[in-house]
């Protein structure tokens, strides 16, 4: 699963924008709009879903997931607890 945070946190690592993200991902900017603006995991098609994931990765991003451990090699950023708001 991959959370709204996590997208944007992505886009930003990568340095592009929502619609370069959605060409990438062959989706629309609404979608991509939609999944981001989600507090908690994206929800909506899977198959969607699948191919914004794959786009990042591709791309170079890492996703990480809650509590998962990161061995690979590179630079980014994690978030440890949730930030106040």
């Amino acid at each position: 699963m991959i959370t709204g945070p996590q997208m944007r946190a992505a886009r930003a690592l990568l340095g592009i924008d929502q619609k370069t993200l959605a060409e990438l991902a062959g989706l629309s900017v609404p979608t991509i709009q939609r999944m981001e603006a989600s507090h908690g995991n994206v929800r909506g098609v899977v198959d969607s879903l699948t191919k914004v994931v794959a786009a990042l990765e591709l791309a170079g991003v890492d996703l990480i997931a809650e509590g998962a451990s990161s061995t690979a090699g590179g630079r980014g950023v994690r978030l440890k607890e949730s930030a106040p708001r």
